[in-house]
């Protein structure tokens, strides 16, 4: 754990942090990255931002943006590692200091008093305090919960297409529109509109998946679609409540998701 001067003359004890770039971002915040950044009241600049999150000598919780994406990000690799990474951005590389977190963490800094929101300062900027920053309601099924769905899928793309196999005993997903869920087609348009006219930066994010094949997510209103260039894909809707909507690979998806893969945001 890392100390840094974040707050006023406060010192903020890092508890993790993430990156908020068009290729990286919590998309639990937004459909793409400048509605991630506007969640946060930050411009969305190209470079993007660390996001390091933190409490104060009081438990106070913070979020404090840095411009120093390289140095968040050396973080995040060597803890992945199970490394130690004293992570302290200098005051400098400081955009701003907001109150609360934008994700719902179980972390606490030893020796502190419990997580909480920070108390309204009695002179705080025009208009009134700072928006205290607090996690999406993902209780109920909604633009949150459908894209951590998504998700999740990503990350556990075998565990979903084994679990697809053995529910469809033998059925064919080959097609991408007709029997499948009439929402089915509108994403693949949506996505064709895409290809021919690139969407806000974050959209579309291509991961790695093997050395043979990318993970694709893209994003739109009302819906999350992820799909392995390899293989298939699967959809979620706003309108459906937990239902995760099989697109089969067909004639259709292949060159999509090339077209895709091309235009789409990749990690540096």
């Amino acid at each position: 754990m890392a100390g840094t001067e974040v707050a006023g003359d406060d010192e903020l004890f890092v508890l993790t942090a993430v990156l908020l770039t068009p290729a990286q971002f919590p998309s639990v915040l937004g459909d793409d990255f400048p509605a991630a950044c506007a969640a946060l009241g930050l411009k969305p600049l190209d470079t993007g931002y660390g996001l390091v999150f933190g409490q104060d000598g009081a438990g106070a919780r913070w979020t404090v943006a840095v411009d120093d994406v390289s140095l968040v990000a050396v973080a995040i690799a060597s803890w992945d590692c199970g490394m130690e990474y004293d992570l302290s951005p200098t005051e400098d590389s400081v955009v701003a200091a907001l109150p609360g977190w934008p994700l719902a963490l179980a972390v606490a800094a030893p020796g502190v008093p419990e997580p909480h929101d920070p108390e309204p300062e009695e002179d705080g900027a025009p208009g009134g305090p700072e928006p205290v920053l607090s996690p999406p309601d993902t209780d109920e099924w909604g633009p949150a919960q459908r894209r951590l769905g998504a998700d999740e899928i990503g990350r556990q793309w075998a565990l979903w297409r084994c679990q697809l196999d053995e529910q469809s005993e033998g059925e064919s997903f080959e097609g991408t529109g007709g029997a499948l869920h009439p929402a089915v087609r509108k994403v693949i348009d949506a996505l064709h509109d895409y290809v021919a006219d690139p969407p806000p930066p974050g959209r579309v994010r291509s991961a790695f998946a093997t050395s043979e094949a990318r993970t694709l997510r893209a994003d739109g209103p009302g819906w999350s679609f992820v799909a392995r260039t390899d293989d298939m894909a699967f959809l979620l809707l706003d309108d459906e409540p937990g239902e995760i909507l099989p697109v089969g690979r067909g004639a259709e998806l292949p060159g999509l998701l090339e077209s895709l893969d091309k235009l789409a945001e990749r990690p540096s």
